[in-house]
């Protein structure tokens, strides 16, 4: 063993004067890996976001702002479950370099065709596939990859924080490319995503291999694809958190759609703001991280609870009657998303084993994304049809009806099988 990562481990030995949370971070390999997480969900969300606003302005309708939304997120639901099986097969500091370095070249190239004013909607529309197809693989590969950075000493409290980030990063990069829309358009955003790429391909590469803990590759051969579903099939509670997670990005994670009609339609402060309420939103995030940071871990009446409270402060959101009001409740509607998504993936990981966790994150991921776009487009349709905030309405309604069939489920499951 390297006398580099001797004193990686001494350094994780737990001290009566240090909490539980911090003992990855005393690793330069975790601290690196826990700016790239967050540096590139900002990026890949600016995109995203940046994707959604070219695509209203070149149409005008948040009908085609969904069906943007589901393109970037319905390849996950195909090539996800295959992803998982690559990470767990092949090395996952590989596999995030190639994600990442397609993510700039897209970037790059939308930039450029945004500053010429020549590009389409249909040109966005197969960006916005290139991406997802490229997430699909990237995210599961960067969920598993925090095994081998901290080994298995920190993996809990590592497993949180890398959720957590995560999801903070999510909810930073549409802010900030509100932001720089505002100040200087589309192409400008693009731009910028471009150079968060470069900057976390050179943060991978200056990771240190030799201080890793690499896993056993799962097994080649048949069925191996079969296992991640069967895994979860035998697993009734995983099984319940997952579809929790794929209801509440069917029903939740709305914000690029929602908060563009309601800057364009509602309050009429275009992409000012429709800057300040991504802005307000990621202020609420961070908040959530922090909390669900110092949380060791929510448990499964938690995590249903959570996402409870996460469709009722966005119903609550629909029906304020100011500009300011509907303002602070977008900050708790962030909170309570950062809260519900960091303790549902990190109990998913947790609950998966490392021979198999990349296949399970493969199918967690697409369930909840791919919601996430099914969501674009009922937001986009109900938006339409009724108007802004019933639409708002029914989703956050349908969101705790989501909590609470799957909350009764947990505890059926649980009476019947005390031990699950």
């Amino acid at each position: 063993m390297s006398s580099d990562r001797q004193r990686s481990e001494q350094s994780l030995r737990p001290s009566q004067n240090q909490p539980a949370w911090y003992q990855p971070l005393t690793q330069r390999n975790y601290r690196l890996f826990l700016a790239l997480v967050f540096t590139g969900s900002v990026g890949v969300w600016m995109q995203r976001l940046a994707q959604d606003w070219l695509v209203l302005q070149l149409t005008g309708s948040p009908a085609a702002v969904g069906v943007a939304v589901a393109l970037q997120f319905l390849p996950m639901l195909v090539v996800g479950p295959l992803s998982g099986l690559l990470v767990d097969l092949f090395p996952k500091r590989r596999i995030m370099l190639v994600c990442q370095g397609v993510i700039a070249l897209l970037a790059m190239g939308l930039a450029a065709w945004a500053a010429s004013g020549t590009i389409t909607v249909w040109a966005v529309y197969a960006s916005c596939i290139a991406l997802g197809v490229t997430s699909a693989i990237n995210q599961p590969a960067s969920q598993v990859f925090v095994n081998e950075v901290v080994g298995d000493a920190a993996l809990r409290p590592a497993i949180g924080l890398n959720n957590a980030i995560g999801q903070l990063g999510a909810m930073a990069g549409p802010a900030l490319a509100g932001a720089v829309i505002a100040q200087a358009g589309s192409a400008a955003a693009f731009a910028a995503n471009s150079l968060l790429c470069v900057l976390v391909l050179c943060m991978i590469a200056a990771i240190r291999p030799a201080e890793l803990h690499p896993g056993t590759p799962a097994a080649r051969g048949r069925g191996q694809l079969l296992a991640g579903f069967r895994y979860v099939r035998d697993r009734p509670s995983l099984l319940l958190i997952i579809a929790l997670a794929g209801l509440l990005g069917m029903f939740g994670m709305n914000g690029p759609v929602v908060l563009a009609a309601f800057a364009q339609r509602v309050w009429r402060n275009g992409v000012e703001g429709f800057g300040l309420f991504n802005t307000v939103s990621a202020v609420g995030a961070l908040a959530g991280a922090l909390l669900a940071a110092r949380l060791r871990t929510l448990g499964r009446k938690g995590i249903v609870l959570a996402a409870g409270l996460f469709g009722l402060s966005q119903l609550v959101a629909a029906l304020m009657p100011n500009l300011i009001l509907f303002t602070v409740m977008l900050v708790v509607v962030g909170l309570m998303t950062l809260l519900f998504l960091t303790s549902a993936a990190t109990a998913v990981q947790l609950e998966a084993g490392p021979e198999i966790r990349g296949r399970v994150m493969a199918l967690y991921l697409p369930l909840l994304l791919g919601g996430h776009a099914m969501g674009g487009l009922l937001a986009g349709w109900l938006t339409e049809q009724f108007g802004v905030r019933l639409g708002l309405v029914v989703t956050g309604a349908l969101g705790m009806l989501s909590a609470l069939v799957i909350g009764l489920l947990l505890w059926r499951n649980a009476r019947r099988s005390p031990l699950a």
